[in-house]
């Protein structure tokens, strides 16, 4: 039988989705079912118990048990990654942390009088456009242009 008004209807007044809609497949209301085609027809089969909500469906008990140990850090080994390492972790977050601190860097020469103002500059330009992979990158560079004498 096509109960899809009724399931419709029960949808709405339940306010649940059609999938969770449970409609008695005894035969002998089957009539009583098809006949309703108002709200009210619909809630009378609602109160007789013909028409149900089903429960919710849930993660299963194994699945929570594993999401708790993932978000300690467990089962997150090589063996269980897929794709390149850019697609578990963001690189635009590399990229702002990497420039925060050579930018920090660059701030912290320029206030302790180690470079001018002009160098910072220039500097802070090159960083800007990537030219630099890591701190320790803009230290070998300076160290090679004769701005930095030796270790800071």
């Amino acid at each position: 039988m096509d109960y899809r008004l009724q399931r419709r209807l029960a949808a709405e007044i339940l306010g649940v989705g059609e999938s969770r809609i449970w409609i008695n497949p005894d035969p002998e209301h089957e009539e009583d079912i098809s006949q309703a085609v108002t709200k009210a027809d619909v809630m009378a089969l609602i109160r007789r118990g013909l028409i149900q909500v089903r429960p919710k469906k849930g993660n299963s008990h194994r699945w929570l048990e594993r999401h708790r140990q993932r978000r300690k850090g467990r089962r997150r080994g090589y063996g269980r990654r897929k794709g390149r390492q850019t697609a578990r972790h963001d690189p635009k977050r590399d990229w702002i942390t990497r420039i925060r601190k050579i930018r920090r860097y660059l701030r912290w020469l320029r206030d302790h009088d180690v470079i001018d103002r002009r160098t910072y500059r220039r500097l802070y330009r090159l960083a800007k456009g990537g030219s630099f992979r890591n701190l320790a990158d803009l230290r070998r560079h300076m160290i090679e242009e004769g701005i930095l004498k030796g270790e800071q």
